[in-house]
Formats: C-alpha cells, structure tokens, sequence
C-alpha cells in the first residue's frame, strides 16, 4: 500500500510596500510677485490665503520651502503646474520636488 502525503496550499501573499513620497518646494526669486505666489498656492495646493501666504514669506526668507508631500506622481504634477502658471505670466516662478528622507 502506498502512503499520499496531503499538504496544504498556502497562498503567498504579496507584501505590498508603500509609495515612497515626495515633498514639493517653492523657490524663492526676486521678480514674482508675492500676490502672484499667494495665488498659485491657493489655486494649485488649495491652500487658503493665510496659509499661503505664511508658505510664501518662508521661501521669501530662507529662500526655499517645503509646501506639500505627496506620492511622486502627483508631487510632479503639481510642482509642474504651478511653474507652468509662473510661465503663462511671464514669471521665473519655479516649483521642485525631492524625495522624502
């Protein structure tokens, strides 16, 4: 007689990781305006007028800024949108992004 030797069947399950993120950074330049800036961070990061306008007198003073962290997609895109708006007017506004430590 011959012995079966049943195992069970384990499913491996997929360790998902999560997204790494990245911060979005407002550079300071002396020629954009800093209504224009105020407006831009209340259009692009939905920020109301108090908050942007703190975010853009601290990228006035230390001569940049963290304003948001995000997924890198969307990090890029914002950052991208909201230098493409500087540009529409004329601007040398300019957004960036790194990764996050």
């Amino acid at each position: 007689m011959s012995q079966t030797v049943v195992a069970p069947r384990t499913k491996a399950k997929p360790k998902t990781e999560r997204p790494k993120l990245y911060k979005v950074i407002l550079l300071n330049d002396d020629f954009t305006p800093r209504g224009f800036v105020v407006q831009v961070l209340k259009a692009v990061f939905r920020m109301n007028e108090s908050m942007a306008y703190r975010v853009m007198m601290t990228a006035h003073r230390k001569g940049a800024c963290v304003i948001a962290v995000y997924t890198r997609d969307v990090a890029e895109t914002k950052a991208k949108e909201a230098t493409e708006l500087g540009k529409s007017k004329g601007y040398p506004l300019y957004f960036t992004t790194e990764p996050e430590e």
